[in-house]
């Protein structure tokens, strides 16, 4: 999509050129594609995209992704126009809504197995880009890739990104509070720091910025949120374009000796990180257009129960035990001291920890006068050694929890919601 801007003339010249100067019109892609050749090892992915036992498929869902993705998978590396779907773009993003999840990009989990049988061997590695293209999807083939997994692994294969090894390697990484401690994991294990933000990419870039203030260099950073953002400080916003790239970098990295029809597929590469790293089972319910008032109670109820868990001496060092052998250690609302610019974000949602590293998250979104949107995140840690538990079925692995977190935060009873809007 070309974008029809006319450039700013000068100061000096603005009365004599801002008639007589034609509008100049550039084409944003050609910048994005130098600053993506830049990082990555293009000719590396093209050779694996070129495999006969490797296919990939791209859903732009209508939004501004598609002449990027045509310009980078098409033309460059040479993925035929038919995987690329949902790739012009339109003003009513064709009639959908343009979120990267499982529910509304259907179209692409239907194309990777997700929801239900397929008439053909679904691709390799499928993706998909929001309106604005600053948000991901990753799938594998009948395998969904947590956007809190995702950065995991992209931050664990550090190696395989060219830029990050030119640059000195990773020194920082960062999530939000809500998303899951996968990327901690990798933190301990690399000796990175680790910061743990509110919801909001300002934060990410205050961290990136940090030797600009007077600060520690903590880039090169990696950074994600569970909401299908993820990035570094190659720009200051999420970028999903480049966490596709990423991903396809990861697999050409891993499958540069493998032989024919022996390709290692998304689904193997997490099930190693796992294997390593252990896995945070983690899901998020969205409860959307609450009553505004009833949102607010459940908040505040949760903020009471905190206060009567420390009224009757509980904590870490004294958890409650709960249903199904669940022992809470902590609740707590979260608040955030801003190493950066000292600046302090409170009330950023509700934490109740458990004793083996379990959390249930709540947090509300938008507020306003249409209603609120609950949002209530779920996690359940798995360390490594068996790989039974470790590959087991997320909705059963996490159905205990999710049990006890609807009973905890009385969400049906508040909002008279028997089911939530969405489940990611």
């Amino acid at each position: 999509m070309r974008s029809q801007l006319a450039s700013r003339p000068s100061p000096a010249v603005a009365s004599r050129s801002a008639t007589t100067a034609p509008p100049q019109v550039i084409d944003p892609a050609e910048d994005y594609v130098k600053l993506m050749a830049s990082l990555f090892d293009l000719e590396a992915i093209r050779a694996l995209l070129s495999r006969p036992d490797m296919s990939f498929i791209f859903d732009g869902m209508h939004g501004v992704a598609g002449p990027y993705a045509h310009a980078i998978f098409g033309d460059i590396l040479g993925v035929p126009s038919e995987a690329l779907i949902n790739c012009d773009p339109s003003e009513d993003f064709g009639g959908g809504h343009p979120d990267p999840n499982l529910t509304y990009a259907a179209a692409l989990a239907r194309r990777m197995g997700l929801s239900g049988p397929t008439t053909d061997e679904p691709p390799v590695l499928g993706a998909a880009a929001d309106g604005d293209a600053d948000r991901n999807m990753i799938v594998g083939r009948r395998f969904f890739v947590t956007p809190s997994d995702s950065v995991a692994v992209i931050a664990a294969n550090a190696d395989a990104l060219p830029w990050l090894a030119r640059a000195g390697g990773l020194k920082a990484l960062a999530r939000s509070m809500p998303t899951s401690g996968a990327l901690d994991r990798v933190a301990a294990e690399l000796g990175l720091p680790l910061f743990e933000t509110p919801t909001g990419w300002k934060y990410f870039g205050n961290l990136m910025d940090s030797h600009l203030l007077g600060g520690a260099n903590l880039s090169p950073l990696l950074c994600g949120e569970e909401s299908f953002g993820t990035g570094s400080s190659h720009i200051r916003e999420k970028d999903g374009l480049w966490a596709v790239l990423c991903w396809l970098s990861i697999l050409a990295h891993h499958n540069a000796g493998t032989p024919h029809g022996q390709l290692i597929g998304v689904s193997q590469l997490v099930a190693q990180h796992w294997r390593r790293f252990g896995r945070n089972f983690y899901t998020r319910y969205d409860y959307e257009g609450v009553d505004s008032a009833a949102a607010a109670d459940l908040v505040d109820r949760l903020r009471a129960m905190g206060q009567s868990f420390s009224d009757a001496g509980f904590g870490p060092s004294n958890p409650q035990p709960l249903l199904d052998g669940f022992s809470l250690a902590t609740i707590d609302e979260f608040a955030y001291n801003d190493p950066i610019d000292g600046s302090i974000a409170r009330k950023q949602g509700v934490r109740l920890l458990f004793a083996d590293g379990s959390r249930i998250i709540v947090r509300l979104s938008g507020t306003g006068s249409e209603g609120a949107t609950v949002r209530i995140y779920i996690e359940r840690y798995q360390p490594p050694g068996s790989d039974d538990a470790l590959l087991a079925d997320a909705t059963t692995a996490l159905a205990p929890l999710v049990s006890l977190a609807l009973k905890v935060t009385m969400v049906r009873e508040l909002t008279g919601r028997d089911q939530p809007t969405v489940i990611t």
